[in-house]
């Protein structure tokens, strides 16, 4: 391993994932909305339910998101734009259910991972549950 990541390099890649994320997810509700407002006054009315509900849907579409590219790549690509990556804290490739697991518990309470700040390997809440680390990379 190179070294943990701090908090730094993890905020900004998760701002970049969390952008993206919801650049996409709004795309996606505006596809719907036009959708709606085009077939008619029966399907109109739910274009309000869309969007509320597309609020509250946001947080677990980031958690399946980072889990999944945790998963295959070790990485998001915010995080690949920083050069950090998460492993189990033995170093390994971190698995589905960890990665799960820490992805659900940054997107709906990512307050626990300003914890980091005061562990020396620079371990969140959420990586510490689900046994994690984000490393730099090189």
């Amino acid at each position: 391993m190179s070294g943990y990541a701090g908090l730094v390099s993890r905020s900004l890649a998760y701002l970049i994932d969390t952008l993206t994320v919801a650049v996409l997810a709004g795309a996606g509700v505006a596809v719907l909305g036009t959708v709606a407002a085009v077939a008619g006054a029966e399907v109109r009315g739910t274009a309000p339910w869309i969007v509320s509900s597309s609020l509250v849907l946001l947080p677990a579409l980031l958690a399946v998101y980072c889990a999944l590219f945790w998963t295959l790549a070790g990485r998001t690509p915010g995080m690949a734009v920083l050069g950090v990556r998460v492993v189990r804290a033995d170093g390994h490739p971190v698995r589905w259910p960890a990665a799960l697991v820490r992805a659900l518990l940054l997107a709906y309470f990512p307050i626990g991972a300003l914890w980091l700040i005061v562990d020396r390997r620079h371990q969140g809440l959420p990586d510490k549950i689900a046994m994690t680390a984000v490393i730099r990379e090189g």
